[in-house]
């Protein structure tokens, strides 16, 4: 298993934008379900927005209008345009891929993922 490696995070100030970049390795399999997700201290990792392989997108109810989940296809490199960004966006990013659709898969889908699957992630600061 290669880790993914999550990159673009930074110190911005509020409404400001940033987009974080991740490439999946492996095959097609982990394409199916593709998703961004966030880690405040101490606390589990949540989802922000997930990308279906039929198209469908999901963006948790805080994200919706100001972050954009994208995957190109010809690089397979997951995105996450974020825009408008706030003081509680500041968080650790990670990506993750999995070979079973979103729609069959809880939310918190990323919990059920090893310890070791995750990369190092990328640490996102909103300062007002």
């Amino acid at each position: 298993q290669v880790q993914p490696v999550e990159s673009g995070g930074a110190s911005v100030q509020s409404g400001g934008s940033l987009r974080l970049s991740c490439p999946l390795s492996g095959s097609t399999y982990e394409r199916y379900c593709m998703g961004w997700f966030r880690q405040y201290p101490g606390q589990e990792r949540e989802r922000v927005a997930a990308l279906d392989r039929d198209g469908s997108k999901y963006y948790s109810d805080d994200v919706k209008g100001r972050f954009t989940i994208i995957h190109d296809n010809t690089k397979n490199t997951l995105s996450l345009q974020m825009n408008r960004l706030e003081p509680w966006d500041t968080a650790t990013y990670y990506c993750a891929g999995v070979g079973t659709a979103c729609r069959f898969l809880p939310r918190e889908w990323a919990q059920l993922l090893p310890p070791n699957y995750w990369g190092q992630g990328t640490q996102v600061t909103v300062s007002s």
